[in-house]
């Protein structure tokens, strides 16, 4: 059914929240900010970084950019490799590659972390491109990145029939649905059934194999 299929990373293709949360508390227990609310902190997962702590703790700019930095610190040394990918995710990677679907890491990570996690999940060769932002950029939005995606794949708006989005969080589906293209929101995943379903997804899954019927059709 659909040539080409944009991966969202966290909450999509790994759980990644062991190493993001952990990074996370580092640095607001640095500036003495409570982390007793796990739901809160498990907002980490999806939007850039600086979304969160700047807009959901409310940090300054100044601290924001401190708190990223703390949090990178840790996470490029041992966070990024606690991010396993969910189970049947490499079957399923491997199958659509097979049959032809071209594959591409669609994320709000940066890009040289995703990267990495990918190879340390031994992924990396299964995608046709990689695209997230810059270690500087903070306001790299998802439409950007899916526009982003078809650019490296040398694809029009006359392709989009032929895309959809694999994402955990409204942001990858409304991402979606303001590109014009079809997506699946995984229910597997960080994102709540309800908030999927308001920012219009195509589709639901509750598990990795539903995606494969959706994609090969």
């Amino acid at each position: 059914m659909y040539s080409y299929a944009f991966f969202d990373l966290d909450g999509t293709l790994t759980q990644s929240e062991f190493g993001i949360l952990e990074g996370a508390k580092r640095a607001l227990t640095h500036f003495g900010i409570d982390i007793s609310d796990e739901a809160k902190l498990r907002k980490f997962i999806g939007p850039p970084l600086h979304v969160s702590f700047h807009d959901s703790y409310g940090l300054s700019e100044e601290d924001t950019e401190e708190a990223i930095r703390i949090y990178r610190a840790y996470y490029t040394e041992k966070g990024i490799y606690q991010a396993p990918l969910y189970p049947g995710m490499m079957e399923l990677l491997s199958e659509l590659k097979e049959a032809g679907v071209k594959l591409v890491i669609t994320t709000s990570k940066p890009l040289v972390m995703a990267e990495k996690v990918a190879k340390n999940n031994e992924i990396y060769d299964l995608f046709d491109g990689i695209v997230g932002p810059g270690l500087d950029e903070h306001d790299s939005s998802k439409t950007f990145l899916i526009r982003k995606s078809m650019e490296t794949l040398g694809l029009t708006d006359d392709d989009r029939d032929k895309i959809v989005m694999v994402g955990d969080r409204f942001y990858d589906i409304e991402a979606a649905v303001e590109v014009g293209v079809d997506s699946i929101g995984v229910l597997y995943g960080y994102g709540e059934r309800e908030e999927l379903e308001k920012a219009g997804a195509t589709y639901l899954v509750n598990d990795v194999p539903e995606i494969r019927g959706i994609i090969l059709g």
